[in-house]
């Protein structure tokens, strides 16, 4: 498949100084990729800039072969979608308008949704799984549902590329794992590309075609779960000692943490 979003060479941050140094990279249509790395190594930095809430300092990041920093705003909005870690809404809205909002990058100024919109809508709410919470105020649900509710009005843009940073990180480990099934099933059967960063490794591991491992602003490592997540590269990057097995359903890597009581005195 061709490329679908190409960055070249990117240096990024929110002060004079880069938060992120000569980063590159290209995903693929249809590719499921997870982003991990330490605490302050650019992760969420580079969902922004991917998003053009930050610009690039130098460097330039191609979306469909277009700079995207050329590319109109509510253009952009049609074609990428971005899931926040933080869900929390601050009005009494229904489901079923929040999700309609992910409907203003297809409307015209001052434009009412129309019978396509609300179709598509309800088609968001039935792939999420929420069809029934349509009349349920946003306030009234837990985080697992109100966390389905955001990926809905990002799936209500039509998005051909899904970004998300850490969309698990307030759920207990049964809501993490319908969210990113649910990711995943999207994904594999209407094509989504998805991008999604994620602190738990063993729950990237699982789910992610690819990983790009960051450190200190930098790729660290670009490649397969089993490329990636090695004991050397983990235990460099995050500088913990870890032994890495095989999951024995799936033969995907699975870190376990070593702390340093248990540790061998002559390990290093």
């Amino acid at each position: 498949m061709g490329t679908l979003l190409k960055v070249e060479d990117v240096f990024g941050g929110y002060t004079k100084e880069a938060v992120l140094k000569r980063v590159s990279f290209e995903i693929s249509q249809g590719e499921f990729l997870g982003i991990i790395g330490p605490n302050g190594s650019g992760k969420s930095t580079l969902l922004r800039l991917m998003t053009r809430v930050l610009l690039p300092q130098k460097g330039k990041i191609l979306f469909e072969n277009k700079d995207i920093t050329k590319i109109k705003l509510k253009e952009l909005c049609r074609k990428i979608a971005f899931v926040p870690q933080d869900t929390l809404i601050n009005f009494s809205f229904s489901v079923e308008e929040i999700v309609l909002m992910g409907r203003i990058p297809h409307l015209r100024r001052l434009q009412l949704e129309t019978q396509k919109d609300f179709l598509i809508a309800q088609k968001s709410l039935s792939s999420t799984d929420i069809l029934h919470l349509n009349d349920k105020k946003i306030d009234q649900l837990s985080a697992g549902e109100r966390q389905r509710v955001i990926i809905a009005k990002a799936l209500a843009q039509e998005p051909i590329l899904l970004l998300l940073d850490e969309p698990t990180s307030h759920l207990d480990i049964g809501h993490q794992i319908q969210i990113l099934d649910l990711l995943k099933k999207l994904n594999q059967e209407e094509n989504l590309t998805v991008i999604i960063v994620l602190h738990d490794l063993n729950l990237a591991s699982e789910y992610c075609d690819r990983l790009i491992l960051l450190n200190e602003g930098k790729v660290f490592k670009d490649g397969t779960p089993l490329d990636v997540l090695t004991y050397q590269n983990i235990e460099a990057v995050y500088r913990t000692i870890v032994v890495v097995n095989k999951n024995p359903f799936s033969s995907k890597p699975y870190v376990v943490l070593v702390s340093k009581e248990r540790c061998p005195q002559n390990y290093s």
